[in-house]
């Protein structure tokens, strides 16, 4: 999918049902888990996208068995113990953020020395605060190029253990990466977070998914984080539906005043940005919550004024549902998307201002203040969030159309398909 996607508008409100894939946070988590265990686990329901390919060719490389089954959506891993067979290799990340941190940590369980390493926009992206953190626990690792983002180098002799401190304003990724890895160190590890936490419910979810394989975390006020040395046990363990794909799906209720329901997911989904839909409730929707689904009934649409720190990734769906709202809306304490796979809270404000709407950037997030929409070509910045968000203006916009829309395969590759059979707008 090189050329731009033109997105057809539908006839009427949007109707159906759908099960997104599932998630690429709790996939990626589980798979670094069922690596550290002891004994064999199966995932079910997990993602196929460039994010979790690189996951799990890295994990192979570092000398796992990994075998995955794209026509059942399994995966069965065999686990190390918490240790590493590898004693030297090269990693591959691409832009996948959750992968480089959390290999990091892993990394640092092995003897050896291991270099991850990504694209053009990893090497932008921020890793500095998590190399320095892993110090004082008792490996020794650098960013090659001395930027504070990847290429990093762990020269790794296992993990000591002991206390450190770790910020909290930049990625939630890092202090998940750690808490992941602790178990597998020596001696117990107390991680202070120093300022904000961002993104906190990722920081439950990692609990969440650590719990599933038998460790326990000793957690106040998401500030101070105890770990003793622990043994994860291998586990059968099923993947929710990703809650950040969803949330394009809700949206499309949303925007054109129909009746979406998502299978799979619940009211109490370990992923916090199932909250998405207490945002659209605010601005004028109607959400009923079931034993296995989730329905999201539109309405007139009011601008809002919201904190969106702790569900952050839904912060671009919820901007462009703003566009057919009635009045302002403000979305706050955002600056984190700044570090993401690009900058968000930019990249946002050009487009929309591309459709010729009018937004404001602010440092912390962003403004939008609806008005007519024009025919627009959406530049996604290598960003699968863009192109999956803009393309919900389509549906009510004619002549909207999506550059890149193939960067879409890096957490939900089907996503158009998806959308298609949703809004019966395929071909």
């Amino acid at each position: 999918m090189d050329d731009p996607y033109l997105v057809r508008p539908v006839t009427g409100p949007v109707r159906g049902s759908i099960r997104p894939p599932g998630s690429k946070s709790l996939t990626n988590r589980a798979l670094i888990t069922a690596a550290l265990a002891t004994g064999q686990t199966r995932l079910t329901g997990v993602l196929d996208s460039d994010d979790t390919r690189v996951m799990i060719e890295s994990l192979r490389r570092l000398g796992f068995d990994v075998q995955q089954d794209l026509d059942a959506r399994t995966i069965d891993v065999a686990g190390c113990g918490g240790k590493l067979a590898a004693t030297e290799a090269d990693l591959w990340l691409e832009n996948s953020g959750t992968s480089i941190r959390f290999l990091t940590a892993l990394c640092s369980l092995g003897n050896g020395r291991f270099r991850l390493d990504g694209n053009s926009r990893m090497r932008q992206r921020p890793i500095g605060d998590l190399v320095e953190a892993m110090k004082p626990l008792g490996t020794d690792l650098e960013c090659e190029l001395g930027t504070n983002c990847p290429p990093v180098v762990v020269s790794a002799s296992g993990l000591a253990g002991g206390s450190t401190t770790v910020a909290g304003n930049i990625s939630s990724q890092y202090l998940s990466a750690m808490l992941m890895a602790a178990p597998c160190a020596n001696s117990p590890v107390e991680i202070n977070v120093s300022g904000e936490l961002v993104s906190r419910p990722y920081i439950d979810m990692t609990m969440g998914v650590m719990a599933q394989f038998g460790v326990e975390v000793s957690c106040r006020e998401h500030q101070r984080f105890r770990i003793k040395p622990q043994t994860y046990r291998g586990a059968q363990y099923d993947i929710e539906p990703d809650a950040s794909a969803a949330s394009y799906m809700f949206a499309a209720a949303a925007v054109t005043g129909g009746e979406v329901t998502v299978e799979g997911l619940t009211q109490y989904a370990l992923q916090g940005d199932v909250h998405f839909v207490e945002a659209l409730e605010q601005m004028g929707c109607r959400v009923t919550y079931g034993e296995d689904s989730i329905t999201v009934r539109g309405g007139k649409l009011t601008g809002i004024d919201i904190d969106m720190n702790e569900i952050s990734d839904t912060a671009q769906t919820l901007a462009v549902v703003a566009l057919f709202a009635d009045g302002p809306t403000r979305i706050r304490n955002v600056a984190h998307m700044r570090h993401k796979e690009t900058d968000r809270v930019f990249a946002m404000v050009e487009e929309i201002r591309r459709l010729g709407v009018e937004a404001e950037e602010h440092d912390d997030g962003l403004t939008v203040r609806p008005g007519p929409i024009s025919p627009a070509t959406i530049q996604t910045y290598d960003d699968h969030r863009m192109a999956m968000s803009f393309a919900l203006a389509g549906l009510k916009v004619d002549g909207i159309r999506i550059a890149d829309p193939g960067c879409t395969a890096k957490t939900y590759p089907d996503f158009f398909n998806d959308l298609e059979t949703l809004c019966g707008t395929g071909s």
